[in-house]
């Protein structure tokens, strides 16, 4: 993986909202918005609460309407993360925002281009030291006027691309608005440059990156519900942060948004840009070797762990006695089936043999023991102790001589995995 690439660094939010820096050698954040109404202001209280409890570090909320930004003074008093006032055709919006004291403000090119009223928002940030993320998205930024000699030498340069006209138009764009922001020497930018198309954020964000250096909030509009969001967005996200490209990150579906919030945390874990918090739970998938009810399983230990257990302890939950010894001797704590049974490894080293219907509780019990031994200094994440050996098939969780004799499966008296 590349290194993160260089940027400005920006800074939003406050003691009591949690400050939060974005560039640079900060964290990657995770930004998700409200799927309610501004202005009803006790659901928007809670849903802010509870993305914010789901890991979101920044909310964005939409202030379309007057009545949505008189809404901000009551709201921001009740909430715990720092509040992003989404504007879009009306700079007032953005004003009242920013007098009502949200934490940094979105704005759109495509929607309000009247150079004044952009000089307005710009001065009220500056005098707050408020950040504004300017989104040169593909559904808003399709130039009315169009200075066609700039768009041809850009076209040019992006002639080897199919995207070569839309990149074209972003970067005119961006080029465009950064000047006024550059002449009221405000530089406390975040860009954006989000499409429906994977290949075109991709290309979009790489070429951004090559021109400024501010920093890049990440995604994907319009991904569609999570079933086949979380494919358009990760495919792209992921190839940018793994290139150094990105500093905050929004999963967008059309669905629960603390489902954004869950899986732009887990993709950041993947790509250990975030210390993950939580259990770090594998598995393996189908097969017919399965002896167990290995799906219900993995989701009730999913659910269980998520309630008990805060440090990142690697789980492996597998399935049969084939692959599972080998594929668990990396888990902290593991259980892999045979028939209709469990063994429960810790560090490589067996601690229980339960029958299918205790394989949740004692599972639980050994992640809460050994979390606690971590805490006390007694052991470590990622210490491996012994070899995990798996069972015979014709012993304790044997599949039967029946299947052997079939061929079904070959027998094993002892094998050592080597977990180097």
């Amino acid at each position: 993986m590349n290194s993160r690439r260089p940027t400005r660094q920006v800074t939003l939010g406050d003691k009591q909202h949690g400050i939060i820096r974005i560039g640079d050698d900060a964290p990657v954040s995770v930004q998700t918005m409200t799927a309610g109404y501004t202005y009803e202001i006790d659901r928007c209280v809670a849903e802010i609460n509870r993305l914010a409890a789901a890991g979101a570090d920044i909310v964005r909320v939409a202030v379309p309407e007057r009545k949505d930004t008189e809404a901000l003074a009551k709201i921001l008093p009740q909430v715990r993360v720092p509040i992003v006032a989404d504007v879009h055709f009306h700079f007032q919006r953005a004003l009242e925002a920013v007098e009502a004291g949200v934490h940094k403000i979105r704005l759109n090119p495509g929607n309000i281009s009247d150079r004044g009223q952009v000089e307005k928002v710009i001065d009220a940030c500056k005098e707050r030291s408020l950040p504004i993320r300017i989104g040169v998205n593909e559904g808003s930024i399709i130039e009315r006027k169009d200075k066609q000699k700039r768009m041809r030498e850009l076209g040019e340069v992006f002639s080897d691309s199919q995207h070569a006209r839309l990149l074209a138009i972003m970067i005119a764009k961006l080029e465009e608005y950064l000047d006024i922001f550059y002449e009221r020497d405000f530089f406390d930018i975040v860009i954006s440059a989000k499409s429906p198309d994977p290949t075109l954020c991709i290309e979009a964000y790489t070429e951004i990156s090559k021109r400024f250096d501010h920093p890049l909030h990440l995604g994907v509009t319009h991904a569609g519900p999570r079933e086949t969001g979380a494919i358009r967005s990760v495919a792209p996200l992921s190839h940018l942060l793994a290139s150094g490209i990105g500093d905050t990150v929004r999963i967008s579906y059309a669905s629960d948004p603390a489902l954004e919030v869950e899986d732009a945390l887990e993709l950041l874990y993947c790509l250990e840009l975030r210390e993950r918090k939580g259990v770090d739970l594998i598995a393996c998938p189908t097969c017919g070797r399965i002896q167990v009810d290995l799906f219900t399983l993995v989701q009730d230990v999913r659910k269980s762990l998520a309630e008990h257990i805060e440090l990142p302890i690697k789980v492996a939950v597998m399935g049969c006695i084939v692959y599972g010894p080998g594929e668990a001797e990396g888990a902290d704590v593991a259980i892999f089936a045979g028939d209709r049974r469990g063994i429960i490894y810790v560090q490589g080293e067996k601690v229980a043999n339960v029958p299918e219907e205790d394989i949740l509780a004692a599972l639980l019990d050994e992640c809460q023991k050994f979390q606690a031994r971590v805490r006390n200094g007694e052991a470590k994440l990622g210490e491996k102790v012994v070899d995990i050996i798996p069972p015979d098939p014709i012993g304790e969780l044997g599949s039967g001589v029946e299947k052997i004799a079939t061929g079904n499966v070959e027998k094993v008296t002892k094998l050592t995995i080597s977990g180097q």
